[in-house]
């Protein structure tokens, strides 16, 4: 399963509404980057919902096979291993990375036992994600080679515009003395033959090392 996330960038996020036994379960799922910024969502939604109950909370920071990923939940009161850990499970089941997931519980006075609650904390983020999978807000997470290519301004536009129709992934262009293309692609062979066609010889790709992006599927 590919890894995916928010597409958008970070702070991109998705909310959905659950009720089970008149609780409700408000799902947040936002892009997040760090470690920091995923708590400092989870502590957004403690100080809009200040009178709720419970604010449980699950993240994954950096994609699969990253050596710094970095996984976290927190059951924030119910009972342990009830909220948080099915959280993580619904968020890694579906392949989601840097994304945090914070499901604000307001109780309705009917207690839904160790199971019940495990059900309604794991539905709230898997109903949150597929709303954003129908939204078409879901992209894939990928480790490229990344490169950059020096044009000058005049060329700049055209040149994009037929690397994109040729499926390069471009990531931006900057502008300085020349334009300067940020370019990802898994085969340095192929895509330097489509630049030297494109370009007609005149300009080289420069290679940058690798970097995960997001790569429409």
């Amino acid at each position: 399963m590919p890894d995916l996330t928010l597409r958008g960038g970070v702070g991109s996020q998705v909310t959905a509404e659950t009720d089970v036994k008149r609780s409700r379960f408000l799902c947040r799922l936002v892009r997040v980057d760090t470690e920091d910024a995923a708590r400092t969502v989870i502590d957004t939604a403690r100080s809009e919902h200040w009178a709720a109950r419970h604010h449980c909370s699950a993240f994954v920071v950096k994609p699969n096979g990253s050596p710094d990923q970095v996984r976290r939940s927190n059951d924030d009161g119910e009972p342990s291993g009830t909220a948080g850990r099915p959280m993580l499970e619904a968020l890694s089941g579906r392949g989601l990375v840097d994304c945090v997931a914070v499901v604000t519980r307001y109780f309705g006075g009917t207690l839904l036992g160790a199971g019940g609650l495990v059900r309604a904390y794991s539905d709230a983020v898997l109903s949150t994600i597929d709303l954003a999978q129908s939204r078409r807000l879901l992209v894939a997470r990928e480790r490229r080679e990344l490169f950059r290519l020096a044009l000058s301004h005049a060329d700049a536009g055209r040149i994009e515009a037929e690397l994109r129709q040729r499926g390069v992934l471009i990531l931006g262009t900057s502008y300085a003395e020349k334009a300067m293309l940020s370019i990802a692609g898994d085969d340095a062979e192929k895509l330097g033959a489509i630049v030297a066609q494109v370009t007609a010889g005149a300009t080289e790709l420069q290679a940058l090392g690798h970097e995960w992006v997001d790569v429409e599927r």
